[in-house]
């Protein structure tokens, strides 16, 4: 490993986001080992690189190839597998992961991994049983278990702040749904850098959407349209039908037609493009409602 790229690395990410050599190493080592290791002189432990990446926002993964360790190979991959859990809306089997790993050492003995365990917990606990309490609860633990500054979150809080909000969404306390985002939203525009550019994408989705149940249409069109924006910056495609789609659904709800079919005709391209005929026959059957409607006035 190129100890002197990590150094440099640490070192730019600090300078983003405004934290002194001190203010750094606060609780973690002396304000001199700092230096050394920005300058590439010595290369930190392992616990005590995890602190460093904790106070600068990003996972410890960033700094070095996961491979070399096999311990995180192993973490990782039950990360991977909680993954296709959640885009594939299977609490059941996210459940039986997180019981199987609850009292593997490498979870109970590593706070970082234990929080993957309690976000999953909080997840599955509403998705399945409805139980709004327990799930926040979990949520709350995942995030008191952060070594965190009054500056920054990382990605990873900023999931557990996104599962909240869609909690509180779904449980129609809409305001307390959007102050969540609205924090998330804060504290994600002062990373310096982001792993998952979809996060991003899904917080002004998911902001777009609680702001049009609170019937601000306006606010609810900028988050989409900045969602779009980064998502063409960044040359993903994630979202960015439904994104058109809500546009366009926000100008029907204001008796907009020729707006809302401007982009519902986006939609329905990308829709057909990926090949979700069903979304394509929703937004077909709803322009002739809509011809219907114009013809009887």
């Amino acid at each position: 490993m190129d100890f002197s790229a990590v150094g440099k690395k640490i070192k730019e990410l600090r300078k983003q986001i405004g934290l002194s050599q001190e203010e750094l190493a606060e609780g973690i080592c002396t304000q001199a080992q700092i230096s050394k290791i920005e300058k590439g002189v010595v290369y930190p432990y392992a616990t005590t690189l995890y602190m460093i990446s904790r106070r600068l926002g990003v996972d410890v993964n960033y700094f070095f190839d996961i491979g070399m360790t096999p311990r995180l190979d192993y973490v990782q991959e039950v990360a991977h597998q909680l993954e296709l859990t959640r885009r594939t809306l299977n609490y059941h089997d996210m459940r039986d992961i997180v019981k199987t790993e609850e009292n593997n050492p490498l979870f109970t003995q590593n706070k970082q991994n234990y929080q993957l365990l309690l976000w999953h917990k909080g997840i599955y606990e509403y998705m399945m049983n409805k139980n709004m309490n327990k799930a926040i609860q979990h949520l709350e633990e995942a995030i008191s278990l952060s070594d965190i500054t009054d500056k920054v979150y990382s990605e990873r809080e900023i999931e557990y702040l996104l599962s909240m909000g869609v909690i509180y969404f779904e449980e129609r306390l809409y305001e307390k749904a959007l102050c969540t985002y609205k924090l998330a939203l804060h504290h994600m525009n002062h990373l310096p850098y982001l792993n998952d550019k979809k996060i991003k994408t899904r917080l002004f989705y998911n902001s777009a959407r609680v702001s049009t149940r609170l019937e601000d249409y306006e606010a609810s069109i900028m988050y989409c349209t900045k969602a779009i924006k980064w998502s063409l910056e960044e040359y993903h495609m994630y979202l960015l039908a439904d994104l058109h789609y809500h546009l366009g659904y926000n100008y029907e709800l204001q008796n907009n037609y020729k707006q809302a079919r401007k982009y519902m005709e986006r939609a329905r391209l990308i829709f057909d493009l990926q090949k979700q005929q069903r979304f394509v026959t929703f937004i077909e059957d709803k322009f002739k409602v809509w011809e219907a409607l114009i013809e009887s006035n």
